[in-house]
């Protein structure tokens, strides 16, 4: 719900991307070469580091290529990741993508559970960056879901921010960011999906949502993994993380379904609300989310 409604109507451009549904709200219509941009921006992401494709950089990677031109968010990204390691002990780990195979989640999405499968520990002695060059020295498979959409919510901001005028809402499926507005949210009931836990208002900034209803399949297993483990998470069901930056939230949203995790958002200055699986509703000193609790 828009927080000014004498302004004029948004234009709304709605497509799917990266396997979710996607929303562009902006003051008035895109043009064609601003859409294009777009498309542009969001392609280039999924050649470079989606795991479910056998053309992509990731792909490559893992099987032998070696030294490899990095991606221009290789060193934002994987830096991040160093931090939500040391955060939450070992359970957020880019090499976690094979884990995540293992249990169903693979590139042909088959949902065939073949056991729990932890995520190589030494994944810093395998995988090295700069900002130029990107290497895996030992078997792995990249898994960025920890923060990937965020960045591209934030890449894709990118993009229209110079080229539009007025108030620009991008909403990712849970990852949403906001420029030039106030934007009402609700906080969906990780069981309840017709229900709010709560809601917060965004002006200029990122909100990042995780759930272990969400891509979800077969008995008990989701997307959210503890790498050390290769188990599900169990106790929390649900996290929001509010920054500057969709991809910070992203991060932070991951993490905190560890412990750690409400630390590295301190660190970071981040606020949050998380939901346990028994219903427990924990949020950040100072947090200015309106709860239904």
């Amino acid at each position: 719900m828009r927080a000014s409604p004498e302004a004029d109507p948004p234009s709304v451009w709605r497509f799917d991307a990266i396997g979710a549904p996607w929303q562009i709200e902006t003051t008035r219509p895109l043009g064609s070469d601003v859409r294009l941009a777009v498309e542009a921006t969001i392609a280039a992401f999924d050649r470079e580091w989606s795991r479910f494709r056998s053309d992509s950089l990731v792909a490559m990677l893992a099987q032998g290529a070696g030294e490899l031109p990095a991606p221009c968010d290789a060193a934002d990204m994987l830096d991040a990741f160093v931090a939500l390691d040391r955060a939450t002990a070992g359970a957020v780990n880019p090499l976690v993508g094979a884990s995540l195979s293992a249990r169903g989640y693979d590139a042909g999405y088959g949902f065939i559970d073949r056991g729990a499968l932890p995520a190589p520990a030494d994944w810093r002695e395998r995988l090295a960056w700069t900002d130029e060059l990107i290497s895996l020295s030992a078997p792995g498979l990249i898994d960025v879901g920890a923060l990937g959409k965020g960045r591209l919510v934030d890449r894709v901001l990118d993009v229209l921010m110079p080229r539009v005028e007025g108030d620009v809402v991008v909403d990712a499926s849970g990852d949403l960011a906001v420029r030039g507005t106030t934007q009402r949210v609700g906080l969906e009931h990780p069981y309840e999906p017709r229900r709010a836990i709560g809601v917060v208002e965004l002006t200029d900034a990122a909100l990042c949502a995780s759930a272990t209803n969400r891509r979800a399949w077969g008995a008990g297993l989701h997307h959210v993994l503890d790498a050390r483990t290769g188990e599900p998470v169990r106790t929390i069901a649900a996290t929001w993380a509010i920054a500057p930056s969709a991809m910070r939230a992203d991060a932070v949203a991951t993490a905190l379904f560890f412990d750690g995790g409400p630390e590295l958002a301190f660190e970071w200055g981040i606020e949050w609300v998380r939901m346990s699986t028994d219903g427990r509703v924990e949020w950040s000193p100072g947090s200015r989310a309106e709860l239904f609790v």
